[in-house]
């Protein structure tokens, strides 16, 4: 690890040599590519230099207690103990900057919610993981904006596609995917019978026009008037917008504004995730997961986390964590869910960190 931190150091003072050279001052996209490439490794080496100066007062410490007798052998022993802390605590977060970055980490996130099993009730959850999501966003100062949805007859939804804009929002969010399952007494039981359902998440990262190259002779536009609840008119015009993209056959459709352009610019959105998502598994099927893994069938059985309402308990089912908040979570306190996913994910990518 140490080799890797003095060739890192090393690349740092070299770009730095560079943005002070006049011609390279003179040629701004140069100057933009070098300070970026140095920004991304000044952490590492402000941390490592730090380091370096722990690893010498702590060796200067041991000299003089080697030295010493009584009282002041008995101060130096406590400083030797108290570097030798904050040398680990540096060696920790060292390693930890050393992980390969994921650069979709800054990118926003599109996610989608289906209900599975359990009819009317999965669709009220599905309502209330949007919920919770949209809460936690807000708490994180990001914006979230509503894609599409299909409104269920009972509350919640069918479906429903939103993007989180916000820096960071993917690396907070990419652990959601997967079979979300809760059980709880619905509204509508009379015996007080606990019921399960489930809901389904995709997770994905927001495409540029430029991470998905779409020719447009691909795609098949078709326009309709959107409909609302029992066939109700909520527009007299044909402003719903369906895209198909015919090399993949995957279909995107939109209705929630009045705007057909806005329509079509927000099922574009959606249709320019799921082909950067799809294109990344197919090139990576060993590294990630594919879209079709993340969301399952929506079957009951198939679950990362539970959300137990009667003992106000989630459970996450990847990492063994139980939390018996699940009013706070669900109320978009995500904290205490995310983070241990994070650390998890981190200690897992140590192991491929050279020692």
């Amino acid at each position: 690890m140490i080799d890797k931190l003095e060739s890192i150091e090393q690349k740092y003072y070299e770009l730095n040599a560079q943005l002070s050279d006049p011609q390279v001052i003179g040629d701004y996209a140069l100057f933009q590519k070098l300070a970026k490439a140095q920004a991304a490794i000044s952490e590492i080496t402000e941390t490592y230099q730090v380091y370096k100066r722990v690893q010498e007062d702590l060796e200067l410490a041991q000299e003089m207690c080697a030295m010493e007798s009584g009282e002041s052998a008995r101060l130096l022993e406590a400083e030797i103990k108290s570097l030798k802390e904050e040398r680990e605590a540096l060696r920790n977060q060292l390693n930890i900057l050393l992980i390969p970055k994921d650069e979709r980490d800054e990118k926003n996130v599109v996610m989608e919610i289906r209900a599975g099993t359990g009819g009317d009730e999965a669709a009220i959850f599905a309502g209330d993981l949007f919920r919770m999501y949209a809460r936690y966003a807000e708490t994180q100062g990001w914006r979230v904006e509503l894609l599409s949805a299909s409104e269920s007859e009972r509350g919640g939804f069918k479906e429903i596609v939103f993007i989180v804009e916000g820096s960071g929002a993917y690396s907070r969010f990419k652990f959601e995917g997967g079979v979300h399952r809760v059980q709880r007494v619905p509204e509508t039981e009379a015996s007080g019978r606990i019921h399960t359902s489930a809901a389904t998440v995709a997770v994905m990262v927001e495409a540029e026009e430029v991470d998905v190259e779409i020719n447009p002779n691909d795609l098949r536009v078709d326009v309709f008037r959107a409909g609302g609840h029992g066939g109700q008119c909520v527009n007299t015009t044909d402003s719903a917008v369906r895209i198909t993209h015919l090399p993949t056959n995957l279909v995107v459709t939109c209705q929630d504004e009045k705007s057909q352009l806005k329509n079509k610019e927000k099922a574009m959105k959606v249709l320019r995730a799921r082909l950067l998502e799809k294109f990344q598994s197919e090139q990576h099927a060993q590294e990630s997961q594919t879209r079709k893994d993340m969301v399952g069938s929506g079957d009951r059985s198939e679950r990362i986390r539970t959300y137990n309402f009667p003992q106000n308990r989630l459970t996450d089912h990847r990492i063994n964590l139980t939390l018996y908040n699940l009013d706070k979570v669900i109320g978009g306190e995500l904290q205490e869910v995310i983070e241990p996913l994070i650390t998890v994910a981190q200690a897992e990518s140590l192991k491929n960190v050279d020692e």
